[in-house]
């Protein structure tokens, strides 16, 4: 007995208004999506809806109440040092890939940005550039020193006339088309597919937490306006440091003999014998 086909899923289209859009609907339609596909779908969908209701176009929200479980995850992978020398093995210093881990490393730059920089954007050692994304409607200026490796891969590699990276044509890389080609190089160094250019900026930001930065002087890098995140990779760094330090003083412990010891019962004292011998 064959399986019944799964019916299609919904579009968001035809005459009827936004307003006589049954719940049901958007649920059916996000059912057809991954979680993280139909998490940003309903963002985007409610950011739409916000629109249209202060311009009266719409009394009510059809997405109200809905809410999309994720799966519980920490995100985006954290490139490991092993990781990253693995990628710099196969990628020598004057290759376009080495030039792109090294700005993803260095600058802690998302896609969107690491793409569209170019020496225009340095002067006097410092790149400074404006993110395309922001966690509120205030966009800042970051301005971030050029690490020495990192100028070491500018100088060593061609680069367009307005952006460093660039594709085989001489053209600038859009974010999606950027993210398939490191996927390729991070395939050509055998890398394992949960490593992405997001990750290093993560492993960018967990250097400097590591490196004993504040969560204000990391944002300073990364461009975050709350300093939430910032201080999530300093408490990780802080717990591991601690857990080293806890485990270094157990084995100087264990070494000295101190620790592998065991206690002996002390003698008991004249008068207590006595006592007992009195009570028994």
């Amino acid at each position: 007995m064959s399986c019944p086909t799964p019916a299609p899923a919904p579009h968001l289209d035809g005459d009827k208004s936004l307003g006589s859009l049954p719940p049901e609907f958007i649920v059916a339609l996000i059912d057809s999506m991954t979680p993280h596909n139909a998490n940003a779908w309903l963002r985007a969908f409610r950011h739409f809806i916000r629109w249209a209701k202060t311009r009266k176009l719409i009394k009510h929200d059809p997405s109200f109440d809905i809410r999309v479980k994720l799966p519980k995850s920490d995100g985006f992978h954290t490139w490991s040092d092993s990781q990253v020398a693995q990628f710099e093995a196969h990628h020598p210093i004057g290759t376009k890939p080495r030039l792109a881990l090294a700005i993803g490393l260095y600058t802690a730059l998302r896609r969107e940005d690491a793409v569209r920089i170019g020496h225009q954007h340095i002067r006097d050692g410092v790149l400074t550039v404006r993110p395309k994304k922001t966690e509120n409607s205030t966009r800042v200026t970051l301005a971030i020193p050029v690490h020495p490796e990192l100028q070491a891969a500018i100088d060593a590699t061609p680069a367009g006339h307005l952006t460093l990276l660039v594709t085989v044509k001489g053209r600038s890389y859009n974010a999606d088309n950027f993210t398939k080609q490191f996927r390729g190089w991070c395939d050509e160094a055998g890398l394992p597919p949960e490593c992405s250019f997001h990750g290093l900026r993560k492993a960018a930001l967990t250097r400097l937490a590591e490196a004993g930065c504040t969560p204000h002087e990391i944002a300073a890098i990364s461009g975050h306006a709350s300093l939430e995140m910032c201080e999530l990779y300093t408490r990780k760094v802080d717990r591991a440091q601690l857990a080293r330090a806890a485990m270094a003083k157990t084995t100087a412990r264990e070494q000295s003999g101190t620790g592998s010891v065991k206690s002996q019962p002390e003698a008991v004292s004249k008068p207590l014998t006595v006592l007992a011998k009195i009570v028994g």
